[in-house]
């Protein structure tokens, strides 16, 4: 297939002639201010793919070889790119509505050139088709969790997923940097965060069910420096880090490191296995002056205008076995039905006080689904992960929403069934499911028709998940994020877009390969990317949605029948 027929995501438009027209060495690359970004990140990619010389010019250069112009009629995110004849050499144009818009533009014409392109050296004609592509996202928010928390990511290879999200015309990075099982981000002010809570004595082989454990040590964490280096080096390919910094729960590394915070007394672990832990937070005044210090120093290194504060799987048997955290519900209002001390909504009012911390530092809060309720700012952006019908009320009440349905778009899960995947949890999700993934599909629509007008809250996006619990290196991870990750991407960019089997298996996957990703072949696990004899912890789609309704499914649910606190449902 002609790698103008196989880009991806899929343009709105692409009209190609049919020729192919190499960029000469010592072409002009001339581009608007506001694009240099974009511009010069493509120029630097491409000479060193190709082994040639691109030179930069003033943007009012006549003349470019390669133009970057703003076009103010474009829709945001948007762009129209013209590759022409210039007397039997190619001539580049790209137009963009802003500097988003252009760094799609960059991408696409990299994947243009083939998969030469994607390899970080060459001597090869840079040659591009003759084409002309108008092209706009369809949502704004098109979101990929990379957990760095379960297992550490060294700096390089979060670096390399990087560019492969941006490579695929995903914008977003949610960063997850704490858990029970680690804490990976530099705090100045407290140290013991990365001195005590960054490393764990052994770690959980599979499924926790199995009580199998590998006995070596499992640590590291990111400087401030490394943060603000990875920031920066998202920024200049048109990604926004967004940092996690999970509470009141999934917090065992941070109460290992500061146990006085805890509200079960005594000594801390961080955590070995997987599951739900019972160790929380205290959701007192000292806790929260204690995560607003955290969250100064998050503000000061990342740049985004979001940042999360985790917010799921909190149970609260810790905070009803002290009558003082009751008490202390009671007095702050959180009132149950039964008339007395509700301390299931400190997990709200604990967040809306970090929330409220954020919004005056020019931030807003995102928060998992279950953080959800009466207690929670409405300018709060909830992610929903348990299934749609949390989606469809957090909407209703005002709240913007991002769609990461567990069911759908948990990549850590499964990639098809049978016995040959590698620690076989969760879901089978094939590349077929995840490109089918709809955000708001029709039956909720008709189940929910409010949903089809105007609300208070707006969906922003999508957001596909790499929980890392069973992803223990950067080969497991490519094999689980791709390339099902290149069909969500198409799915929130262009999901109208036909053709897709066809232009991933025979154009796309070769650039994959050119970049060096370890991806699952569509046929299956090659023998290396199997784990054998490491149990899993499979679940049957079908028989869940029919217990619960596709609608409402969703994953640990405290009090539920059947939940167990060392469950957690997303990862197994």
């Amino acid at each position: 297939m002609p790698y103008a027929a196989a880009v991806v995501p899929a343009p709105t438009t692409l009209r190609a002639e049919g020729a192919v027209l190499a960029l000469r060495d010592g072409a002009r690359v001339a581009a608007d201010p506001a694009l240099r970004d974009a511009a010069r990140w493509w120029r630097r990619a491409s000479e060193d793919a190709f082994g040639l010389d691109l030179v930069p010019v003033g943007p009012a250069v006549a003349g470019a070889d390669v133009t970057f112009d703003v076009d103010s009629t474009l829709p945001a995110g948007g762009y129209r790119l013209d590759v022409a004849d210039g007397e039997a050499r190619a001539v580049v144009r790209v137009a963009a509505g802003d500097a988003a818009g252009a760094h799609a533009a960059a991408q696409t014409l990299r994947q243009l050139a083939g998969p030469q392109a994607f390899r970080r050296a060459g001597d090869a004609p840079l040659a591009l088709p003759v084409v002309t592509i108008e092209d706009a996202p369809r949502f704004g928010w098109r979101g990929v969790l990379l957990d760095v928390a379960r297992h550490f990511l060294p700096k390089a290879d979060v670096l390399r997923f990087v560019d492969l999200a941006a490579a695929h015309h995903l914008n977003v990075l949610q960063l997850h940097l704490t858990d029970d099982q680690g804490w990976r981000l530099e705090v100045e002010r407290y140290p013991r965060l990365t001195e005590v809570g960054s490393w764990r004595r052994e770690s959980g082989v599979g499924t926790w069910r199995a009580e199998r454990y590998d006995g070596r040590p499992h640590g590291g964490y990111y400087t401030r420096d490394d943060l603000r280096e990875i920031v920066a080096y998202a920024r200049e390919r048109g990604v926004t880090v967004v940092p996690e910094i999970g509470s009141p729960g999934h917090v065992q590394a941070l109460l290992t490191a500061y146990p006085e915070l805890a509200a079960r007394p005594g000594a801390h672990e961080v955590r070995t296995t997987w599951g739900i832990s019972e160790d929380v937070i205290d959701p007192s005044d000292a806790a929260v002056a204690f995560f607003a210090g955290v969250l100064d120093e998050v503000c000061e290194v990342f740049d985004s205008p979001f940042v999360s504060l985790g917010g799921d799987e909190v149970p609260t048997t810790a905070w009803r076995e002290r009558p003082d955290i009751v008490a202390r519900a009671a007095a702050l209002g959180l009132v149950g039905p039964d008339g007395e001390g509700d301390v299931a909504r400190l997990h709200g009012w604990f967040l809306a006080r970090l929330a409220d911390h954020l919004r005056a530092k020019g931030r807003r809060a995102v928060v998992w689904d279950e953080a959800f309720g009466p207690d929670l700012p409405r300018d709060v952006v909830v992610t929903c992960w348990r299934g749609h019908t949390v989606a469809a009320d957090a909407l209703a009440a005002g709240h913007d929403v991002v769609m990461a349905p567990e069911q759908e778009v948990y990549l850590d899960h499964r990639a098809a069934e049978g016995d040959d995947e590698p620690v076989p949890v969760g879901f089978a999700r094939t590349v077929a499911d995840v490109r089918a993934f709809e955000p708001l599909p029709a039956a909720l629509l008709q189940v929910r028709p409010e949903l089809a007008g105007d609300l208070p809250g707006t969906v922003l996006g999508a957001q596909a998940q790499l929980w890392s619990e069973h992803l223990d290196s950067v080969r497991r991870v490519d094999y689980a994020a791709f390339p099902r990750l290149v069909a969500f991407a198409e799915a929130v960019w262009n999901p109208a877009a036909p053709g897709f089997d066809d232009r991933l298996r025979d154009g796309h996957l070769a650039r994959l390969d050119a970049a060096g990703v370890e991806y699952r072949p569509l046929d299956g696990p090659r023998p290396w990317q199997r784990r054998p004899g490491v149990a899993g912890w499979p679940r049957d789609l079908d028989a869940e949605r029919a217990a619960a309704g596709w609608a409402g499914m969703g994953g640990w649910v405290e009090g539920r029948d059947g939940a167990e606190p060392g469950e957690r449902a997303g990862a197994g």
